[in-house]
């Protein structure tokens, strides 16, 4: 418990001054900001007491935009993205986060994309801006089970980050985030300790992909990051 207490003090602290070192940095650019989130993130989890082994990186996209698909397990999956891709990338976040305040600012300035799921329009139209973001050169990180891991496991995936791959029709990157949820289950405020592993997977083409491929390319890929989440349980165990 003291070192959960601990981390939150340092985290909150060193969060606090991050974001006002970011605003400034938004007049700049947004890639000003996202080159420190990537500090900030690297920060957070030493703060943590926590190392993160990066797998398959050569299916990282230097060349052009990608939407990287992920599981999602806790909240320390954010700074685990920004330390293990060394690359500009934007969120898609939930409406809810840019209401926080200096930190939706912060996500607003950044270039973040905010999914509004209040209703069917707003969210296609959240999807058609994203769409149109990625084609214009941002790659784009989306969680699509839409919320943390109940149990560890991979929730079924919702298929709107493929429906943005079929209207971007850029790569999409399967990715694996595994020991965070080990780290923090949802619901829970202490920190554990767990290895972290963030496992990048070979691209899939999507320029001749139709909507109407949609599910079933969502299935595919569900399959393969739960298959390598179960696989790295079974491993630790």
């Amino acid at each position: 418990m003291l070192r959960a207490l601990i981390f939150y003090f340092l985290f909150c602290l060193w969060t606090l001054i991050a974001i006002f070192i970011a605003l400034p940095l938004s007049l700049v650019s947004a890639d000003r900001i996202h080159s420190f989130a990537i500090f900030w993130g690297r920060i957070c989890l030493k703060l943590a007491g926590l190392k993160l082994q990066v797998e398959g990186t050569e299916n990282i996209s230097t060349h052009g935009p990608a939407i990287y698909v992920s599981n999602h397990q806790s909240n320390f999956d954010i700074p685990i993205f920004y330390a293990g891709l060394p690359i500009q990338f934007r969120w898609l976040a939930k409406q809810e986060l840019f209401r926080v305040p200096l930190f939706g600012l912060a996500m607003k300035r950044c270039g973040y994309i905010a999914i509004d799921r209040s209703d069917r329009r707003k969210a296609m139209h959240s999807l058609n801006e994203a769409a149109h973001k990625i084609k214009s050169g941002t790659s784009v990180i989306i969680f699509p089970e839409g919320t943390r891991t109940d149990d560890g496991q991979v929730q079924p995936f919702k298929k709107g980050a493929l429906v943005i791959a079929a209207k971007a029709q850029v790569p999409i990157i399967p990715v694996a985030i595994t020991g965070s949820y080990q780290v923090q289950p949802k619901g829970t405020w202490l920190v554990g300790r767990a290895a972290l592993k963030l496992t990048f997977f070979q691209p899939v083409a999507t320029e001749n992909l139709r909507v109407s491929d949609v599910e079933q390319l969502t299935e595919n890929i569900h399959t393969q990051i739960a298959g390598a989440v179960k696989g790295e349980a079974q491993y630790a165990g």
